[in-house]
């Protein structure tokens, strides 16, 4: 079984690489997450989990850490009716701050889950249920990066937009923390529209 591989990234695809190590070109599938990290002709080394499918044998999936790793097989052995890629699909949201999301999962934060890290409701309550117990068993994964509004006011709900909005145009989770805490310094109006907070937030981030 295939655990390692350190070599070259010989091409990119739009879901994998093919990473040549001793002379052999593997094709390993990643979340977007950690495919974006890695570039064509560069050094890098990947922790691997095998997956035997009906269609294309065995298939191998890689990540940038063994928590990554680990935290996938999680998700496929203990969330039900979860496949390889649907558990890579899970991973590739958990990875805006690990910290963030074991820290959701066992203080059973649905609202940072679907604010924060994109899950559905339903998906959200489903990993709550599945990976409670077993996240709590997890060795820390280091600091958090997101520290947002924690009531359920409707101002609380907005700067979780807010956040969500910047890191998906490409702000760091540093970056946009500094901007949604920016805003709670000068202080939210109830009836602010997340588009207002959001023009806000996008003048505290430029330079």
């Amino acid at each position: 079984m295939i655990a390692y591989l350190k070599g070259e990234i010989l091409k990119k695809r739009e879901a994998s690489v093919i990473l040549v190590a001793g002379g052999v070109g593997y094709e390993v599938n990643l979340a977007q997450a950690a495919l974006d990290s890695l570039s064509e002709n560069a050094a890098a080394e990947l922790y691997v989990s095998e997956s035997i499918s009906p269609y294309d044998g065995t298939v191998l999936y890689g990540f940038r850490s063994e928590q990554e790793k680990e935290l996938f097989k999680l998700f496929k052995e203990a969330v039900p009716n979860t496949g390889a890629k649907k558990a890579l699909d899970l991973l590739n949201k958990a990875l805006k701050s690990l910290p963030d999301f074991r820290r959701a999962i066992v203080s059973r934060d649905a609202r940072l889950l679907t604010g924060i890290f994109g899950f559905t409701g339903k998906t959200a309550e489903k990993l709550i249920v599945s990976l409670k117990d077993k996240m709590s068993e997890m060795p820390d994964l280091g600091a958090g990066k997101i520290s947002l509004a924690q009531d359920a006011s409707p101002c609380g709900a907005a700067v979780v937009q807010v956040f969500d909005a910047l890191t998906s145009l490409g702000y760091s989770a540093s970056e946009a923390k500094k901007a949604v805490e920016s805003l709670h310094s000068e202080g939210i109006a109830p009836d602010e529209t997340v588009e207002a907070l959001l023009r806000r937030a996008l003048k505290r981030t430029s330079p």
